[in-house]
């Protein structure tokens, strides 16, 4: 599946990285945690926070995650959307809480 697919099935809002859209997603990862993604991510992951600053983007990019999805209609800094861009991996968002969204997209990875 590809993050262009996850952004339709799940009516997710792309904030940034549009050229990455066609990344190979393998699974998700739910953390606040900097460092526990960092320590614990797979690389093709869908990274779900509420994190919005740049630093998300380090991870991100050394991680090789596929896109970051933000909750509860948070947006991500005007320079971690800049470094999405420059990367390519997509920061995408929803209304929805942590909880509900990694529900929806396991149930889509599962099928």
């Amino acid at each position: 599946m590809q993050v262009i697919d996850l952004v339709t099935k799940l009516n997710l809002q792309v904030f940034s990285g549009n050229n990455g859209l066609d990344r190979e997603v393998n699974t998700g990862y739910v953390s606040d945690l900097l460092s526990d993604v960092m320590g614990n991510s797979e690389a093709g992951s869908v990274w779900i926070t509420l994190q919005t600053h740049k630093n998300t983007m380090a991870i991100a990019s050394l991680r090789d995650l596929a896109a970051i999805i933000l909750v509860n209609s948070q947006e991500p800094e005007e320079d971690t959307a800049e470094q999405s861009n420059e990367e390519g991996i997509p920061i995408l968002g929803t209304t929805l809480p942590t909880f509900e969204i990694t529900g929806k997209l396991y149930d889509l990875l599962k099928k």
